[in-house]
């Protein structure tokens, strides 16, 4: 059985077709009277419209394309949760690709995003803005960097300043007395570790007597976490540090739970603890976790925001913003 065409719904309702397709695509320049009759007429005939015909009209799809580093750390979860939501407003869907830190894995997801011809495309990406975005947009999709900055100024973005993240954390750690630090680090090719790394050395470098050691996991994991927390556990007590800054919250989780099961030592009493990105599970970990909080929410609306400055201009000049974290106490520190 032959599916219905819009040439069927236009005559089924006594239109011309041109109104049917406002109806689909612009229905508020459509009075209410005929667009009901209109949607109507859909619904009785069972009629789907061929949005791949669609999209190769238009050059592109009502889609956005969004690749982020890690779907399981909830600060990209709520990034996620917030550009779909106000995609959703424009009428659009976002499409989550989950690039794993793998720059292989987010180039498949560049090219499966320019194939289904997204409207444009949101990442987080993997190292330095990669050539093949510049290709990317010269072949006319838009890209806006979330959680990241453009160092050729060419994609808009929408960021949080880490170095200044960094810096706070460390100089609270300071504040309360700590003075033999470690920075638990992940992934090197990443800027947020690299930059919230400067920000913790630049505090350090600040107070005389000051130190700093570099504590490498390898990932940005719970699981990791907790490998850092047992290599801790088995030094002797006059070479462990008595504060730890840990590049997110889920190395800092990770941690905790070393060193609480391990009962080795007391958090904060012999070593105070502050994470990044301030999570769901910050507040309600076992001893309620100090970090740096990021606005996920606004920087999910913000990223769909540029990018909708684009695809609407495209002569319009690349903009990047970029918001300051905030320093959130818990017991972790203050005990």
């Amino acid at each position: 059985m032959r599916s219905a065409s819009i040439k069927d719904v236009a005559s089924h309702a006594g239109v011309a077709v041109g109104t049917v397709s406002n109806v689909l695509n612009y229905p508020g320049r459509v009075a209410q009277k005929t667009r009901d009759r209109v949607l109507d007429s859909i619904a009785e005939l069972g009629f789907v419209r061929n949005d791949v015909a669609r999209q190769l009209r238009a050059g592109h799809s009502r889609t956005i394309g969004l690749i982020v580093l890690d779907i399981g750390n909830p600060f990209f979860s709520s990034v996620s949760r917030a550009a779909e939501d106000s995609a959703a407003q424009g009428g659009n869907a976002v499409v989550l690709g989950n690039s794993g830190h793998d720059s292989q894995r987010e180039g498949h997801y560049i090219e499966l995003f320019e194939e289904q011809r997204v409207q444009g495309l949101l990442i987080s990406p993997v190292g330095e803005n990669s050539k093949r975005l510049t290709s990317l947009s010269e072949r006319g999709t838009k890209v806006v960097l979330v959680d990241s900055t453009s160092s050729t100024g060419e994609f808009s973005s929408v960021s949080t300043d880490d170095v200044s993240g960094g810096y706070m954390a460390t100089q609270h750690l300071l504040d309360i007395g700590k003075r033999k630090l470690a920075f638990v680090a992940g992934p090197q090719q990443l800027h947020q570790v690299t930059d919230r790394l400067a920000g913790a050395r630049r505090a350090v470098a600040e107070v005389t007597g000051a130190t700093l050691e570099v504590l490498q996991a390898s990932d940005l994991t719970v699981l990791a976490g907790r490998e850092v927390g047992d290599s801790l556990a088995e030094r002797e007590p006059c070479e462990l540090p008595d504060g730890l800054f840990c590049t997110n919250d889920l190395l800092a989780l990770g941690v905790m739970q070393s060193l609480t099961m391990l009962r080795t030592l007391r958090i904060p009493q012999d070593v105070a603890l502050v994470g990044y990105d301030d999570t769901v599970f910050a507040a309600s970990a076992v001893v309620p976790l100090t970090s740096i909080q990021q606005p996920t929410a606004l920087i999910g609306r913000t990223a769909i925001e540029l990018l909708t400055e684009q695809v609407e201009n495209p002569n319009a000049q690349p903009r990047s913003v970029v918001f300051k974290p905030e320093l959130i106490l818990r017991a972790s520190t203050l005990g």
